[in-house]
């Protein structure tokens, strides 16, 4: 894989501990791990410590995904909005004690239309400041693009394109959301990517299915250097790492099983 970087979310192995991811992506050859940080890896709980001596000296790149249940950047509350700073610090803080290079967050949410100028301000303003933390500790923030629903910020590349310019942070695009969308090739041609989520769905809805078993025509990943499968299910990993290296290196491993 050294024409191309694929890693995998933590999603798919959620329960397991560090040493397992490790283990799993030597054994597999993945370059990178995309760190989420729910659950057991929510950066006020988790322990850095054991992180940085499971990855370290393993020639992996990480990256981490903040956390976004129940957070809200956009929120109307002063209160959520704090919060979720608070926890996107906390966050580039992980980051910086285990060496990761991204921190992968989400824009936010809007529950009214008639609000939507205002919490889209609000989600710039937090959004920004934690971008400068991260930045100010050498690490990138990149802000992830949106389905095409109502709700969601950042769903067109123009808007993702001005959160980028205004926030100073990079970009996390993910091609199973960009689908949905109306200008799904514009995302990937925005400055500044991060890296790609990859997933895959039917064109109706966020599905996060196995790249190749939906619509997304995967040679459009053909050129990007640094893709992540964001699955539940590391055994759909395997199988869509494979289908994807087919797609984007007929030459090289057109030859892997079906």
């Amino acid at each position: 894989m050294r024409n191309v970087l694929v890693g995998f979310s933590t999603l798919s192995l959620f329960w397991e501990s560090p040493p397992e991811w490790v283990k799993a992506a030597r054994a597999d050859g993945f370059g990178a791990i995309e760190i989420l940080c729910e659950g057991p890896q929510w950066p006020r709980t988790a322990d850095p410590g054991r992180i940085r001596e499971a990855t370290e000296g393993c020639d992996l790149e990480i990256y981490l995904h903040s956390p976004t249940i129940d957070l809200n950047p956009a929120s109307v509350n002063p209160g959520i909005r704090a919060e979720t700073l608070r926890q996107l610090r906390e966050t580039v803080d992980m980051a910086s004690a285990i060496g990761a290079r991204y921190v992968t967050t989400h824009p936010g949410l809007v529950h009214k239309d008639k609000v939507r100028g205002i919490c889209s301000e609000f989600a710039r303003q937090v959004l920004g400041e934690a971008a400068d933390y991260a930045r100010s500790a050498g690490i990138t923030l990149s802000i992830e693009n949106m389905p095409a629903a109502r709700q969601y910020l950042c769903n067109t590349p123009a808007e993702l394109s001005d959160f980028r310019t205004h926030c100073r942070c990079g970009v996390t695009i993910d091609v199973g959301h960009a689908i949905l969308c109306a200008e799904p090739g514009a995302f990937l041609r925005l400055p500044e990517i991060s890296y790609l989520h990859v997933n895959d769905n039917k064109g109706e809805r966020d599905q996060h299915l196995c790249p190749g078993e939906g619509i997304l025509d995967l040679a459009v990943l053909r050129g990007q250097p640094r893709l992540i499968i964001e699955l539940d299910d590391y055994s759909k990993v395997l199988k869509g790492r494979d289908n994807i290296l087919r797609a984007i290196m007929p030459e090289k491993y057109g030859d892997l099983p079906v």
